[in-house]
């Protein structure tokens, strides 16, 4: 664990209250950063977590309470935030996609000036992403849509966590292990322990409790609004932290179907690129898609549905349903209500002569609000009203509420609380048992150890098929940094 080196405050909100219509987004809340420390904080979607950070960042100017930075009282605002020292890597990126990534530290750093700017940039985050991400492999003259959505992330956290003139204070890493595998998750942790030994301060929000455990020297939970625990991170287990949350621990990974189901497949690939092992999913199935990032597994989720559409628009018998990882970009209608956003994928199973059943499609809306319990008084509030791991339930809830008997899911819980977790793998046991198949991209290994057959992924191909004990972290790892691939 961290050693805490000063206790020097950073950034404090005292008796913050926020609210939104008939939400209460904070109820008071006090939470106070200090220098040396790595704060964990951690809550279901809807807990107030991100409304506390846009407080602290500038972003929202509280109803009721007060904020300082370094200890002196300050105005309200980003600006007054970041020349405090104060940096905020959001759930969803922020980096502008037109633009290179030199041009994206500019845009981050105004201080950066003179003619020769560009290559000064260019220096400063190529530094910084060696530090943080040894190995990282990523060109600093692309533009950001050339990127990877993990290289996006990389290069965010990147950006923030560099400094022109003066480092920064206080870093708030807002689910940044989201789009990660497992190998860059380690880097990055192991950097914000050094960071935080030297003397920085880091704000670290993750449903991925390993990581709050592993990394913050202290652990402040909030549940509506409000903080119920506030105590030193070795204070807390897993199991304490998540009933902190109000949650109850669910035995994991007992369900596992220990044999291929018979009869055809419902869906196939041959091997890719002429090399590997094919690809192969049975009626019933939970199938995990594994390996380090990049390497090949959206792709594949991808081949697969087209293999079965010929576009992306719904058909009238939909047969296969696709969850978005990227929801930002490719998954919500940004413009839309949480109804419409949920809807979309099966108007036409309630629009008789092209006309929508305004009464079945509220229905539809009503019962997975509550069976999910996406977290809005209405579900006629628009989709970005709603916290990412909400909007992320409403994609899910989208799929699921189809007739499709194959659902592709595309990391689909990132940034998800791990109350709602369990409901949803209850769910999909439920939906597979009667008949439904699941191909599951995660980058998380609990999620792929839920799994009946995982294929692991390197360089594109099929490098190795795992089932029952088999599928554990050690056995993942090999395969992925294994050095023949099959023929």
């Amino acid at each position: 664990m961290n050693q805490i080196v000063s206790r020097q405050e950073v950034v404090a909100a005292r008796g913050v209250k926020v609210v939104f219509g008939a939400v209460k987004a904070l109820d008071g809340t006090d939470l106070v950063i200090h220098s040396g420390e790595c704060l964990g904080l951690v809550g279901h979607n809807g807990a107030g977590k991100s409304t506390i950070v846009n407080v602290i960042n500038g972003g929202l100017t509280p109803h009721e309470g007060s904020v300082s930075y370094g200890g002196k009282p300050s105005t309200y605002g980003i600006a007054a935030a970041r020349a405090s020292g104060v940096r905020c890597v959001f759930q969803e990126l922020s980096l502008c996609p037109n633009l290179t990534i030199n041009e994206n530290v500019r845009v981050m750093h105004p201080d950066m000036k003179g003619s020769n700017w560009r290559c000064r940039a260019l220096d400063m985050i190529s530094t910084k992403l060696d530090d943080i991400f040894p190995g990282h492999g990523i060109d600093c003259d692309l533009t950001i849509s050339e990127l990877s959505i993990a290289e996006r992330q990389m290069v965010e956290i990147a950006i923030n966590f560099a400094g022109v003139n003066e480092q920064p204070k206080l870093v708030i890493l807002d689910e940044p292990t989201s789009s990660l595998d497992a190998g860059l998750a380690e880097q990055l942790m192991d950097y914000v322990r050094r960071f935080v030994r030297n003397g920085g301060a880091v704000l670290l929000i993750s449903h991925i409790l390993g990581e709050i455990l592993s990394t913050a020297t202290r652990v402040v939970v909030m549940k509506d609004g409000k903080v119920v625990a506030d105590r030193a991170a070795s204070a807390f287990t897993n199991k304490t932290l998540v009933e902190a949350m109000g949650s109850v621990v669910k035995e994991q990974g007992g369900k596992r179907s220990l044999e291929r189901r018979a009869g055809p497949t419902v869906l196939s690939m041959p091997p890719r690129k002429g090399r590997g092992l094919p690809f192969e999913a049975y009626r019933g199935e939970i199938i995990g898609l594994a390996g380090l990032g990049g390497h090949g597994q959206t792709e594949a989720l991808l081949d697969l549905y087209l293999s079965r559409n010929s576009s992306w628009f719904p058909a009238r018998h939909q047969d296969i349903a696709f969850v978005a990882g990227d929801r930002s970009l490719n998954g919500t209608f940004p413009l839309w209500s949480i109804l419409k956003n949920l809807s979309i994928a099966s108007l036409r199973d309630f629009s008789p002569a092209g006309l929508v059943n305004r009464d079945r499609e509220n229905e539809l809306g009503a019962s997975w609000k509550k069976r999910i319990e996406i977290r809005t008084p209405d579900v006629d509030n628009k989709i970005l009203s709603l916290s990412g791991g909400n909007q992320q339930k409403v994609l899910f809830a989208r799929a699921l509420a189809t007739t499709a008997k194959t659902v592709l899911m595309d990391d689909p819980m990132r940034g998800v609380d791990i109350g709602t977790k369990q409901e949803v793998y209850e769910i999909l046991r439920t939906e597979a048992a009667s008949g439904r198949t699941f191909i599951w991209y995660s980058t998380e290994m609990d999620e792929i150890r839920l799994c009946d057959r995982v294929y692991v992924f390197r360089d594109g191909i099929i490098q190795a098929e795992l089932t029952g004990d088999q599928i554990n972290e050690q056995a993942v790892l090999a395969a992925s940094f294994s050095g023949d691939a099959h023929a």
